[in-house]
């Protein structure tokens, strides 16, 4: 992102590149972090408003620092750490979820030539982070030594590997219609339309139903559910550990969503800039994100949560026999459509 502007300043290439992706990445942290903590507080306000209160008006103007507030709560708590549990592990584990979640962001162009690693796999590269990201789950539930922790690991090992194979059968689609594996490549293919209004619309709605379950949001959030396992695979964890899975959650959500626009809904691609065409990309790359993450909140204040057999039923008994017809039909269309025997609605192929 900074590396031109860094060699503009007379710095030789091998500097520029180090120093302009350091900051690229400093800038991406502190940018995500300080997302989330608005994020939550929407999460909380729209809660609130679909139960008819009016959640966190305290701290701040309007409670606008209600989440920096709970932050410096949870990094002043005592951290305890259950005697019978593995400590190694127990201390590992929401580490690994934390770093997980945060350089899944590291291949999301948020503008143009605005991505920190421009990657020619980086479809692939989200695909195995996806994949890491059930062993943070699976090792602190582990790692407490608890029934409750342990039978929500063992759901989360079962959850989130189901919707991981319909998403990989979603990526694929996307992959043979634009024909490349770079995510930057793929925004440019949706320059003259949107992959969601072609005939990958009902691919668009299995990945956002898919990519709920895969972040254990609501109502799938099997991984967590209160009423069944206290509180899932973090019951025992408590203070900085414990936020940084909850943090993680959050980041997991806007890091879908924003893959989301990236797939389906062109990136930053949007109408005719006034100004600087990476910083009018980069705002529609945003409000296509808040939109989604809005929409993440209001699912979880509109349904009831899924049974667990109920929720394995649906992945695969519905959508990945429904993904594997649908992919073999966009393969077909894709093959014929570049003979020039059917019409091609992309820019892309």
């Amino acid at each position: 992102m900074f590396v031109h502007a860094f060699e503009s300043l007379g710095l030789p290439f091998g500097w520029a590149w180090f120093v302009g992706t350091v900051a690229s990445i400093l800038v991406l942290t502190v940018g995500l972090l300080l997302t989330v903590a608005y994020v939550l507080l929407a999460d909380r306000k729209i809660f609130a408003a679909v139960q008819m209160r009016r959640g966190p008006n305290v701290v701040g103007a309007f409670g606008l620092l209600q989440s920096f507030a709970d932050f410096f709560k949870f990094a002043f708590k005592e951290v305890v750490i259950p005697s019978s549990a593995n400590k190694g592990l127990f201390l590992f584990a929401p580490l690994l979820t934390f770093t997980l979640a945060f350089i899944a962001f590291a291949v999301v162009p948020v503008a143009h030539g605005w991505v920190i690693s421009d990657i020619n796999v980086g479809i692939l590269y989200l695909f195995a982070i996806s994949s890491l990201g059930v062993y943070g789950v699976i090792v602190g539930g582990w790692a407490s030594n608890s029934k409750y922790p342990f039978l929500s690991a063992m759901r989360s090992a079962a959850q989130m590997v189901s919707y991981e194979v319909s998403i990989g059968f979603v990526l694929v689609t996307v992959m043979l219609f634009a024909g490349s594996l770079n995510l930057t490549k793929i925004v440019e293919a949706q320059r003259h339309g949107w992959f969601a209004f072609t005939i990958l619309f009902p691919m668009f709605i299995v990945f956002f139903v898919s990519a709920i379950a895969e972040t254990n949001r609501p109502p799938f959030d099997l991984v967590e559910a209160e009423s069944e396992l206290v509180g899932g695979f973090h019951t025992e964890y408590s203070g900085a550990r414990f936020m940084l899975f909850y943090l993680a959650e959050y980041i997991n959500t806007i890091t879908i969503c924003a893959l989301t626009v990236t797939l389906f809904l062109g990136g930053f691609n949007g109408p005719v800039p006034f100004g600087p065409a990476a910083l009018w990309g980069f705002i529609w790359f945003l409000v296509k994100t808040i939109v989604l993450v809005v929409v993440f909140f209001w699912i979880r204040v509109t349904l009831p949560r899924l049974r667990y057999d109920q929720l394995m039923q649906f992945g695969w008994k519905m959508i990945i026999p429904a993904n594997l017809v649908y992919l073999m039909l966009v393969a077909v269309y894709v093959a014929f459509a570049a003979r020039g025997d059917l019409p091609q609605y992309w820019s892309g192929g």
